[in-house]
């Protein structure tokens, strides 16, 4: 394995770094590296690249162009915009164009404009100078220096909230340098003015003195922060470097550096949980590594390069390549060390050995698990293959640690499995056509989710669709969610029909879970294609999801049919009320007569929350039985004063007559009729009458002595007579005025029989009038008066004249009286020997 550790650089006690060759760069520029503004995205993420204008002609337009790591050119567009100061990618892989008057120009990859915003007047009055693209918690901010020497900050430009910050006491010129810090997920600027160095936040700007040295020696003129943000270094002019923690307490080293001129780049170049940290500055013809003591690596530069600092290492690109410097993980320092003894090591020899057919295999093995290391030795192996960027290492690990899992009683496939199938994904992506170099630890962290977001965002749909078959992904995460952008992505191409493309896309996605084919037609319609927006709606199966888009289309009768066919009365309601908004009255009333269900429901609508609109409705179908039913309804809910409530229930009378309600129309007049005597009765004895029933009125005129206008009303409005009776006796007996209701009974025949005089008696409690009329009652009923009054004699002689068996039984069921038992005991007997 000497070979293997050539290229290996030692940094200090214990660490190494190398620069792993990642492709051969495909592009053929035209102009040098240094001559454009550049911009790459972390995550081995696209390039961006744009020629600076050197002459103020307006006609020279320079030509922004797209690449993937890789250097193939995936877009390109000719600049027609303001000059621009600074480049940058969004975590979303959108391109940045930050403009000289303040606005920001928001780019796909394949250079489609998405959106514009502007940094607010001020950015726009003084222009911007400098600018600078970071990525933290909140998202992708922008921070830009004016002309005015004034700070303006946005923490995430997918939520514009623009920060002015305070200004910088006595700054006449641009600081040498500033960077920004991001502390308790709020962003502050940190910059220099020669030798000083000063923090600006929201609310004052603060000087700084940096542990372990004060002052600086010599102006600072370059700043770097860590992918992390834990980390700072700074170099000023001397060519000393300050390293330290971000938040600006602690130093961690310091590196004097023979040269004095400013690198032209600064990053930080750390692994996770190692505790080596190393500082990469970039000259025109050298590559410095710097560690926080005395030691360095140099690497000779042949052409202007650019540093793109990533989570576990420094990516660089030239004209002709790209490298990927890195420390070595400490597994792979374990087994590829020269005359290394660590298990791993002695694993991957007891394997290369086996395949051989050696005993050194089985003495290699013998030695690992006598010290009982086996399983150290396969995680060493797993974890050093994950790291390795070469195939074929990754297998000899790989095939190592299968090796020496197949002696361990107890071992968990999961880690083995899982690292397999991630390399091969990270293999299959770091393909020189797809160029997402991925590592292991970066792949971790951006998950399988985003990644396969960014295939998809590439147009990748093959490998996208490969990978989750891969990983065992669900339909709703993995295949549907891609064919579902692969769609949106189709129907944007105009070369083919509206009636081929639906087609296609039906015949791709099926009922596949998951799609939505609304939202694939909302994009077909942002397109300018509102035929194919329809034909794809056909497709979608929940009618909730059709309608809102054919409303925003303007095809708000087809909305309505399809709210009708999904039997979602909210849904109807929500497209009736767009129609009325939309539509002229005439043509809305025109729109419901056809649907009959929405007209019903709208008409339900309507007696809630438009009264009148439900009577035009009803005026325009000539429909007077409602007409009717709407006045009256009218008359008790919307008018209050009486003259009002008769005219209406008169318009009520005339629409029932057109109906040919003739009852209905009765029953109106009765009611006008009743009204106008109420109100006479109200004015007469100032009592409330108004809004009582017939019934109730007469039952309360009688209350009140009044009994001549009840026998009015009763020959008016022609009361049944025993309804005026039983309503009379309840009167009479509720006021106690038993003599008045004696005379009643004397008055004629009684409809009701006596029966009721004795009940409405004993229900007031009063057995001496009730025993009054209980010998007036009816044979076949005076039985149950008399029980009535506890009158079991004249009850049992009652029974016995007529015979009844069944009452003398009743009786003798309530009696304790032994004359009368015996009486009705003989009589039974009587009647048991006929």
């Amino acid at each position: 394995m000497d070979c293997y550790t050539a290229n290996w650089d030692p940094l200090g006690e214990a660490a190494y770094y190398r620069k792993l060759d990642l492709y051969s760069m495909g592009w053929k520029l035209k102009e040098d590296l240094r001559d454009c503004l550049v911009a790459a995205a972390p995550y081995g993420g696209p390039i961006a690249l744009l020629k600076t204008r050197k002459e103020k002609s307006p006609s020279s337009r320079p030509l922004l162009e797209i690449y993937s790591a890789s250097g193939v050119l995936l877009a390109s567009c000719l600049w027609k915009n303001s000059a621009v100061v600074q480049l940058g990618w969004t975590a979303s892989e959108d391109l940045l164009c930050i403009q000289e008057d303040g606005s920001v120009l928001v780019y796909t990859l394949f250079c489609e404009f998405k959106r514009c915003f502007s940094l607010g007047n001020e950015v726009l009055q003084n222009h911007v100078l400098e600018a600078k693209v970071f990525h933290t918690e909140c998202g992708t901010g922008l921070a830009v220096l004016t002309g005015a020497h004034r700070f303006t900050m946005v923490m995430n430009t997918a939520d514009l909230k623009i920060r002015r910050l305070p200004e910088v006491p006595g700054l006449q010129k641009p600081p040498s340098c500033w960077t920004v810090l991001s502390q308790d997920r709020v962003g502050v600027i940190l910059l220099a003015v020669g030798p000083d160095l000063y923090l600006l936040d929201s609310t004052a700007c603060s000087p700084v003195t940096l542990p372990g040295l004060s002052p600086l020696p010599g102006s600072c003129l370059q700043m770097a922060v860590s992918f992390n943000y834990r980390y700072l270094a700074l170099f000023t002019e001397t060519g000393y470097v300050w390293m330290g923690r971000s938040h600006l307490k602690e130093k961690l080293g310091e590196f004097s550096c023979e040269f004095r001129t400013p690198p032209k780049q600064m990053a930080w170049c750390t692994r996770p949980r190692s505790k080596q940290r190393a500082l990469v500055l970039a000259w025109e013809r050298r590559l410095l590594v710097a560690g926080d003591g005395d030691q360095s690596i140099q690497y000779p530069l042949d052409e202007d390069s650019y540093l793109v600092p990533e989570l576990d290492g420094v990516r660089i690109f030239s004209r002709s390549s790209h490298e990927f410097l890195h420390e070595i993980p400490e597994a792979s320092q374990e087994i590829f060390k020269i005359a290394s003894m660590a298990p791993g090591a002695l694993l991957l020899e007891a394997q290369k050995e086996y395949e051989k057919e050696s005993q050194k295999a089985d003495e290699y093995l013998r030695e690992i698990k006598d010290q009982k290391l086996l399983p150290e030795a396969v995680e060493q192996c797993i974890a050093a293959a994950s790291h390795e960027h070469e195939p074929q290492i990754q297998k000899a690990l790989l095939r190592a640690a299968s090796f020496g899992k197949c002696f361990i009683d107890k071992f968990s496939p999961e880690g083995f499995v899982d690292t397999c199938r991630k390399l091969r994904v990270l293999n299959a992506i770091r393909d020189y056509q797809i160029a997402i170099p991925l590592t292991f630890d970066q792949y971790r962290q951006l998950t399988t989710q985003v990644l396969l977001d960014r295939l998809v965002l590439r147009r990748l749909y093959p490998i996208a669709i490969k990978i989750s078959e891969y990983l065992r992904l669900s339909e709703f995460q993995g295949i549907s969610r891609i064919l579902a952008h692969w769609a949106c992505y189709k129907v944007q191409q105009k070369d083919k029909s509206d009636e081929e493309v639906a087609q296609a896309i039906n015949q791709k996605l099926g009922d596949t879970p998951g799609i939505s084919y609304s939202e694939i037609a909302a994009r077909a319609y942002d397109c300018g294609r509102p035929e194919l927006a329809i034909k794809l709606l056909e497709y979608e199966p929940r009618s909730g999801e059709q309608v809102p888009l054919l409303l925003k289309m303007k095809r708000s009768q087809l909305a309505l049919s399809k709210a009708i066919e999904s039997g979602d009365t909210d849904l109807v309601y929500t497209v009736v009320l767009h129609l009325k908004n939309e539509l002229n009255r005439g043509a809305f009333f025109m729109t419901l007569q056809i649907q009959p269900v929405a007209l019903g429901l709208y008409r339900q609508f309507c007696k809630h929350q438009e009264l009148d609109t439900l009577k035009d409705l009803y005026n325009q179908d000539d429909d007077h039985q409602e007409l009717g039913n709407f006045h009256v309804r009218s008359s008790y809910v919307t008018e209050k004063k009486i003259e009002g409530r008769v005219s209406s229930l008169q318009n009520a009378v005339d629409e029932y007559y057109k109906a040919k309600n003739e009852f209905a129309a009765k029953a109106t007049e009765d009611q006008i009729k009743l009204l106008r005597v109420q109100r006479r009765l109200q004015d007469d004895v100032d009592k409330p009458y108004l809004d009582l029933s017939l019934h109730d009125t007469v039952y309360n005129l009688i209350l009140e002595g009044n009994h001549k206008r009840a026998e009015q009303l009763y020959r008016d409005f022609k009361i049944p007579d025993k309804r005026f009776w039983w309503l009379k006796i309840s009167a009479l007996a509720e006021t106690g005025n038993w003599e008045e209701l004696e005379k009643f009974s004397k008055l004629k025949k009684s409809p009701i029989g006596y029966l009721p005089f004795v009940e409405i008696a004993m229900k007031h409690h009063n057995r001496h009038e009730a025993k009054k009329f209980a010998t007036r009652v009816a044979p076949e009923q005076r039985v149950k008066a008399f029980l009535l009054v506890g009158d079991l004699s004249q009850a049992a002689d009652a029974a016995i004249e007529r015979k009844s068996e069944s009452e003398m039984n009743l009786i003798l069921s309530k009696c304790t009286d032994a004359t009368v038992t015996a009486k009705l005991n003989h009589a039974k007997a009587q009647i048991g020997k006929k």
